[in-house]
């Protein structure tokens, strides 16, 4: 088979954005934030394009610390934006999602691209960096719905037990539905990439296979892990629970839900 992928012409390119265009005259006649669209558009076309200089960078280089710099600011970052569903609680349990993301998602990176892949050198960034990518984001999206849910059941006076599992299960749903998708309802991003370049569809089904698997466990582990960590909040009182038990207590009582009277309650 042939192993190149053509090249896209901009011409070519632009012929692309004729439905997006088509869009955005409809939501600018309806009257819904069309501009919203147009910076979106924009913003993406810029960051592709820093990216793309990015990578061209980091694919070339030979240095294994700056590989790993690079995944260093990746955890950092999805660590941060799990926890953007409960920026009250974000500083608190900060180091906890670190941790998870940390560990559940370098852990499978390890399995897959020392076990798997062999790499050769073990930071080959060609491969070490796109593949780290998919697995923090997967564990950073399993965090973030967990965290969510964790953080509702609790505040509806769930025990931690049965407020664990719901937010256990609610943060595989999506992973869990991509395994009953995939090759039915959609080609991933990985095997169309590869079938596109030429590589057998029989080879690309093995990498996405691979992919699949490391996606469930990053997510699996990760949102264990901050399940686990986060159980030390609830039961020493933390600042997780201080803000949990407000929103529990806000409706049986005088509804008053300053810090003080949450924690004045809680003592008494």
């Amino acid at each position: 088979m042939n192993n190149s992928i053509a090249n896209i012409d901009l011409l070519n390119l632009a012929i692309a954005f004729i439905p997006v265009v088509g869009v955005i005259v409809i939501l600018y006649r309806w009257s819904l934030k069309a501009g919203n669209v147009v910076y979106a558009f924009v913003r993406m076309l810029g960051q592709l394009l820093l990216v793309g200089y990015v990578l061209t960078f980091l694919f070339s280089t030979e240095h294994g610390l700056l590989v790993l710099g690079v995944l260093v600011v990746m955890i950092l970052a999805a660590s941060w934006i799990a926890l953007g569903s409960i920026k009250a609680q974000r500083t608190a349990i900060y180091s906890r999602a670190l941790m998870s993301i940390a560990v559940g998602g370098g852990s499978v990176l390890i399995l897959v691209t020392q076990g798997v892949l062999e790499l050769e050198p073990w930071y080959q960034p060609r491969l070490m960096i796109p593949l780290a990518g998919m697995i923090f984001a997967g564990a950073m999206n399993g965090v973030s719905l967990a965290a969510e849910r964790l953080h509702a059941e609790l505040g509806r006076g769930v025990d931690y037990v049965e407020a664990r599992n719901l937010a256990c299960q609610a943060a595989l749903i999506p992973v869990i539905n991509s395994l009953f998708a995939v090759g039915l309802v959609s080609l991933p991003g990985m095997m169309t990439g590869q079938i596109l370049s030429g590589v057998s569809p029989l080879v690309a089904a093995r990498y996405q296979v691979m992919v699949m698997c490391m996606l469930f466990g990053a997510t699996g582990f990760s949102v264990t892990l901050f399940l686990i960590q986060v159980r030390s909040l609830v039961d020493l009182g933390g600042s997780y629970e201080v803000s949990v038990a407000g929103k529990a207590d806000g409706g049986n009582a005088s509804g008053n839900t300053s810090e003080k009277a949450i924690t004045e309650q809680s003592g008494g």
